[in-house]
């Protein structure tokens, strides 16, 4: 059996431990809750399991539509165990509506329909606040291949085809969503995680946000809106 040892690695929301399977980890997903790169951080009761959770079922969700996820058993409330990637430092994003930091680049209106929805490379770095890269200086730095670099592509749209149709069944508009891959045996693999910490997620009738924005917006209620996202979508939070 599969036994916990040292802390490899501690992020701003999770923490990440090695096993004794040098191939699998476990990620610990905490009660922190951080915005603008860690610059405020703070405990939210509760949080920590609902994102586990959210993750896991999310990504059983992107497995059985041929989307190869690092994921795999649930532990606990608050941990999983997942493959150990060779993580490629670029988050890729899409928007299916204007929000965030799109708005404020260009000045157009929260909420826009994107048709089709954008496809944006960023920078894994805190420190520079994730500047946005493209493709060349990717493959020019060794971040990424080509190749890889479109399989991530590739696995992200239809990510976002899988997980628009799952929210809008539920009475919700998956606004826009960050993913990140690594490598296993050669292969592109999904990693880290999806929940409403990295994800803009609105009630489809009132636009009522329902993700971290509550948080970095000071709206309130942030757990609250995270446990209203995994009832309507049928997660088992108990």
């Amino acid at each position: 059996m599969v036994q916990k040892t040292t802390e490899l690695y501690r992020g701003k929301a999770k923490t990440v431990y090695n096993t004794t399977d040098d191939n699998l980890l476990v990620l610990h997903f905490r009660n922190d809750t951080s915005a603008f790169d860690g610059e405020r951080i703070e405990q939210l009761d509760r949080k920590g399991m609902i994102n586990n959770k959210f993750n896991y079922f999310i990504m059983q969700k992107l497995e059985q539509a041929g989307i190869p996820t690092q994921v795999q058993q649930l532990l606990s409330d608050d941990e999983v165990l997942v493959k150990k990637l060779q993580m490629i430092p670029v988050e890729c994003v899409v928007r299916n509506y204007a929000a965030g930091s799109l708005v404020r680049r260009l000045g157009v209106t929260e909420g826009t329909a994107l048709t089709p929805a954008t496809f944006e490379l960023f920078l894994k770095n805190d420190a520079l606040h994730d500047p946005m890269v493209n493709e060349s200086l990717a493959i020019s730095f060794g971040w990424a291949t080509a190749e890889q670099l479109a399989k991530m592509k590739q696995l992200t749209y239809r990510a976002n085809e899988v997980l628009s149709a799952l929210f809008a069944d539920a009475g919700m508009m998956l606004v826009d969503f960050k993913l990140e891959f690594g490598l296993f045996n050669g292969d592109i693999v999904l990693g880290d995680e999806f929940s409403p910490d990295g994800c803009r997620l609105w009630d489809q009738a009132t636009r009522k946000k329902l993700d971290k924005d509550r948080f970095r917006q000071g709206l309130g209620g942030v757990v609250e809106a995270y446990e209203e996202v995994a009832q309507r979508l049928g997660v088992n939070l108990d």
